[in-house]
C-alpha cells in the first residue's frame, strides 16, 4: 500500500506544470477543469499550499461572465486537437469556449477542512459563486442543468448523448487530423462520427463568439444531463457550507439547491425508473442507463429504485460501476465512456452512497476501485468485465482518488 502512496505522489508531481497538473502526459497536454478540481484534492493529502495553488490557477482563466472553462490551453502543444486556433476564444491564455462539472467548490471545501486557510477560501469563493451563478443563467431547463457539448459533462461518447447528437449535421466539417488516437488504441476512443459532431457543435459555437444565451437557444445539442445536474446540486450544497464559514449570506444558494432538487426530477424516466439523459430540443428521454444516474446519492438525493438497479449492476460485472449499463445495447467494456469503470466517478458514487447510510455498496465499490489499481496501476479507466486497464497511463485523477479514498481504510 506505502508503495502505490509513493507511486500515486509521483505522479501528481510528475504531471505538475508549475500551478496547474495535466491529466496525464501527452493524451491531454493542458489543465483540464474537472480533472484539476480532483487534482487539488489529491494534492491535499501531502501539499495543501499546492491543493490551493491547483483551484487558483483554474479560477485565473475564469471568464469575466463567471464562466470557467473546460480546457486552458497555457502552452502550445501540436501534439492536441482541437488546439486554440480551432476554439478562437480570444482569451490570454487561450482557453476552450464551453465548461465542465464544477467539482471546484466541493474540492475547496475538503481541502479547508484540512488545512484552514481562511484567506485562500475567502478569495476563491466569489470565483466560485460567480460560476454557479453562471450555470444558474446559462444551462438550466425546468431546473435542470444542461450541456451545450458533450465535451462539458466529461463523459465525451457516452450513449445518453446518441439520439441528440443523431441530429447533429456534420456535412461541413471539413478534413482534419486527430491526435488522441496517436497516444492510445482507437478501439478505446470515440469514433470518427462522434469527433465529426463534436467538432460541428464547437464551429456553432465559435461562430456566436461564444455567446451563451444563443447557445442555448439554438445549439444544434443542448441536453439536460443528471452528472451535471447532481454534481452542480452537490458543489452548491458545499458552496453552502463554506458560505457559513465565512460568514457569507447564502441564501441565492440555498435557492439553487431547491431548484435543482426540483430540476433533478425531470431527470426521471418513468418508464427504465432511473434518473436519465433528456434532449430539450426534442423532450426525449436516452433510454440510458449510465454511472451518470448513480451520482443522485453524491448529490444528496436516496432513491430506492436506483439503488435496486446499482445492486443489480454490480451482480453483473466482476468490477464496478460500468459507466453504462452492461446489459444496454450500446455496452463496449473497453470504449471510453460506453462501459469501463472510472475510478473517479466510483469515488463520487461512493461518497455519496456512504453519506447515505448504503455502506455496503460505497464498500464494495471502492474495494473494486482498489482491486483495479493495484493489479493494473493508475489508468484512465478499465474493464468491468475482466478488470483490464485502458487509456492513458500515470493518470492524475486516479491517482489523487487513491489518496484520499480508494487507498485509504
Amino acid at each position: 500500500m506505502r508503495e502505490l502512496d509513493d507511486r500515486a505522489r509521483a505522479i501528481l508531481t510528475g504531471n505538475d506544470r508549475g500551478g496547474y497538473t495535466v491529466p496525464t502526459r501527452g493524451l491531454y497536454p493542458y489543465q483540464w477543469n474537472w480533472d484539476s478540481a480532483f487534482a487539488a484534492m489529491g494534492f491535499s493529502a501531502f501539499d495543501p499550499d499546492r491543493a490551493w495553488r491547483e483551484l487558483e490557477t483554474l479560477f485565473a482563466a475564469q471568464w469575466e461572465t463567471g464562466m470557467v472553462p473546460h480546457i486552458i490551453f497555457h502552452e502550445v502543444d501540436p501534439g492536441y486537437f482541437p488546439g486554440p486556433d480551432v476554439w478562437q476564444t480570444h482569451r490570454q491564455p487561450p482557453t476552450t469556449g464551453i465548461t465542465q462539472p464544477p467539482v471546484a467548490a466541493t474540492a475547496a471545501r475538503r481541502i479547508y477542512e484540512r488545512d484552514h486557510d481562511r484567506a485562500r477560501l475567502a478569495a476563491l469563493y466569489p470565483k466560485m459563486l460567480a460560476w454557479h451563478r453562471w450555470f444558474a443563467a446559462h444551462r438550466l431547463d425546468r431546473g435542470a442543468v444542461c450541456i451545450a457539448h458533450p465535451w462539458e459533462a466529461g463523459r465525451d461518447n457516452a450513449p445518453d448523448w446518441d439520439g441528440a447528437m443523431a441530429g447533429v449535421d456534420s456535412s461541413g466539417v471539413g478534413e482534419y487530423t486527430r491526435r488522441d488516437t496517436a497516444h492510445v488504441d482507437a478501439a478505446m476512443r470515440p469514433q470518427k462520427i462522434d469527433y465529426d459532431r463534436y467538432l460541428s457543435i464547437l464551429y456553432f459555437g465559435r461562430d456566436t463568439g461564444w455567446d451563451a444565451a444563443e447557445i442555448a437557444a439554438n445549439g444544434p445539442f443542448f441536453v439536460a444531463d443528471p452528472s451535471m445536474t447532481f454534481i452542480l446540486l452537490r458543489a452548491n450544497r458545499d458552496l453552502a457550507v463554506l458560505a457559513g464559514v465565512l460568514g457569507e449570506d447564502s441564501g441565492e444558494i440555498e435557492g439553487w439547491i431547491a431548484e435543482l432538487e426540483a430540476g433533478a426530477e425531470t431527470l426521471w424516466n418513468a418508464d427504465g425508473e432511473y434518473y436519465d439523459s433528456r434532449d430539450v430540443r426534442t423532450g426525449t428521454f436516452a433510454n440510458s442507463l449510465s454511472c451518470a444516474s448513480y451520482l443522485c446519492w453524491y448529490a444528496g438525493i436516496d432513491n430506492r429504485r436506483m439503488l435496486e438497479h446499482l445492486r443489480s449492476v454490480l451482480g453483473r460485472v466482476r468490477y464496478g460501476v460500468p459507466s453504462y449499463d452492461p446489459e444496454g445495447p450500446e455496452f463496449n467494456a473497453l470504449r471510453y465512456w460506453r462501459g469501463p469503470v472510472w475510478g473517479v466517478v466510483n469515488f463520487l458514487i461512493a461518497d455519496g452512497l456512504a453519506a447515505a447510510g448504503h455502506e455496503v455498496q460505497a464498500d464494495r465499490i471502492r474495494a473494486d476501485t482498489r482491486a483495479l489499481i493495484e493489479r493494473n496501476g493508475f489508468f484512465e479507466y478499465f474493464d468491468p468485465l475482466e478488470g483490464r486497464p485502458a487509456g492513458g497511463d500515470n493518470f492524475t485523477w486516479t491517482a489523487a482518488i487513491w489518496l484520499i479514498w480508494a487507498g485509504r481504510d
